[in-house]
């Protein structure tokens, strides 16, 4: 079996876990956790903010009227959301979509850490506050840093850091949503790592890290995942 399968199981399996999860009060209000969707072995990892209704209902990330902008920014860069892996940092809806709380964050950053600790992207793409300074570990909020590549390490995988706008916010603000196409724009080029300016710092580590695990073994146990 080759390395990529055994991490698609074993983050199947994380995703079995997370539907018991209990580990914090959303679970008692919630219709389903939203573990996230796409390709396990992508290059691009899309981290959002929390489930609305719409995803609450089906189980899916941003299928509600952000979910179509975010299809529609992806085709505009010759992308689908095949090619993709599309996560929260909540994995529950929280009541009347408010913001997340910290222990909240805190509850659920582990199953996040472990998502990318087995997809390892090249580039993770944040949408908006909450999951920019959850992954940057800076202050400065989305309006500052937006557009702008930030080389950091999660669960051990250096990736690119890349911070957007979230696409629930450009639909109100079109201003915004310029923006949030240009720096779309972007995207290609820090995934190929092709851009000196915008690229990962040496980005081959990101996949060099893939192979690390050794054919056959099991991810979850050398990551000490559940």
């Amino acid at each position: 079996m080759s390395d990529a399968a055994v991490r698609a199981q074993a983050l199947e399996r994380l995703s079995e876990h997370l539907r018991g999860c209990t580990r914090c009060p959303l679970s008692e209000g919630r219709t389903t956790v939203v573990v996230g969707a796409g390709d396990p072995d992508a290059d691009l990892l899309f981290v959002g903010e929390a489930p609305g209704a719409n995803e609450d209902r089906t189980g899916l990330p941003f299928v509600g009227q952000a979910g179509k902008l975010l299809d529609e920014l992806l085709a505009g860069i010759g992308m689908s959301r095949d090619q993709v892996f599309i996560a929260n940092v909540l994995k529950c809806r929280p009541p009347g979509n408010r913001d997340p709380r910290p222990d909240e964050i805190d509850s659920c950053r582990g199953y996040l850490e472990e998502q990318v600790a087995l997809i390892r992207p090249r580039v993770v793409c944040t949408l908006g506050n909450f999951a920019t300074k959850l992954l940057s570990g800076r202050p400065e909020g989305i309006s500052k840093v937006h557009g702008q590549p930030i080389p950091v390490e999660v669960a051990g995988v250096p990736v690119t850091l890349y911070p957007v706008y979230h696409p629930a916010a450009a639909l109100y603000t079109r201003a915004m949503l310029g923006s949030l196409q240009d720096d779309f724009a972007r995207l290609p080029a820090l995934v190929a790592g092709g851009d000196a300016e915008a690229s990962a710092p040496d980005a081959p580590h990101a996949h060099a890290a893939r192979a690390a695990t050794a054919p056959g073994a099991d991810p979850t146990q050398q990551l000490g995942l559940f």
